[in-house]
């Protein structure tokens, strides 16, 4: 069995993208990805799938269509399935995300920001 920890900063230095997760890890049907995001993203939602980001470096807006929540670094929330959102952030943030192996970054939109398979990292 071969059984190895992974470091975030390491896995962050490897791209530069914004909007373009990656995959670093999988378990119990779930991704474990990380991504940069800088500026705003598109509104969308998981219709079948929940989504978490944590706040590994920076800060983000979460909005959502009735109110707004700012996430420091530390700091997680879950979406649910079906919750239209869109993340948005005036300087690089660096998010952690847990969701299942299906969840398509851009849920029910489909566009340039559309990353159908995440790489491996």
């Amino acid at each position: 069995m071969n059984i190895n920890k992974i470091n975030l900063d390491e896995k962050f230095k490897k791209f530069s993208n914004h909007w373009d997760p990656k995959i670093i890890g999988a378990l119990n049907g779930q991704h474990v990805k990380l991504v940069k995001f800088k500026g705003s993203f598109v509104w969308h939602q998981h219709d079948n799938e929940d989504e978490m980001f944590l706040v590994v470096h920076g800060s983000f807006t979460l909005h959502f269509r009735d109110s707004s929540v700012e996430l420091r670094e530390g700091e997680f929330i879950i979406v649910p399935h079906g919750v239209e959102h869109r993340p948005e952030a005036a300087e690089e943030v660096q998010v952690l995300l847990i969701e299942p192996m299906s969840t398509i970054n851009t849920g029910n939109v489909k566009g340039t920001m559309t990353v159908e398979t995440p790489e491996w990292i």
